[in-house]
């Protein structure tokens, strides 16, 4: 979008933005499974990946009833949480130290679209919007799900492993 005159031009910006953020963190997780060594954490990161691509064709769902073009935003937010990630992944780390830093990086993620996923949500229903409404915030749920699971992870499993 080249302007933001409106909060249908914001609620539009959004969803083209999560979209790309769905697109991104999938790709990202196929490289955080690669480097878990966890199997509940890969497992997890499985599970999220598909989730992702699902949420994204829901998202193209949202986009064509908004009559935008899903991949019409890119998202520089996820990219450089993911480059962030990418440069953990590189050190020498020993393997509980590096499952607690890629659910760090996973729940930054989370944050993220929970954050973009609810500013849409009210978007949505703000301007009556509530068929596109229920979708966002079907895809928010799933999301506080996932940093839940994420969390639980952390802190009953690879945190005490990792200190």
């Amino acid at each position: 979008m080249k302007e933001l005159r409106n909060l249908r031009d914001l609620l539009c910006h959004e969803v083209q933005v999560m979209y790309s953020a769905e697109v991104l963190a999938a790709a990202g997780l196929t490289r955080m499974i690669d480097h878990a060594h966890n199997a509940e954490l890969k497992h997890a990161f499985e599970k999220h990946r598909t989730e992702s691509a699902l949420q994204a064709d829901r998202l193209k769902i949202v986009a064509k009833e908004l009559g935008i073009d899903a991949g019409g935003e890119g998202n520089p937010g996820i990219k450089g949480l993911l480059l962030e990630g990418e440069k953990v992944m590189a050190k020498d780390a020993d393997p509980a130290a590096l499952d607690a830093a890629l659910i760090a990086g996973a729940q930054k993620i989370e944050h993220y679209e929970i954050a973009g996923y609810g500013s849409a949500v009210y978007y949505a229903r703000e301007l009556g919007l509530e068929s596109v409404a229920r979708i966002l915030d079907g895809i928010l749920d799933e999301e506080k799900r996932t940093n839940e699971i994420l969390n639980n992870l952390a802190k009953n499993l690879i945190n005490p492993k990792a200190e």
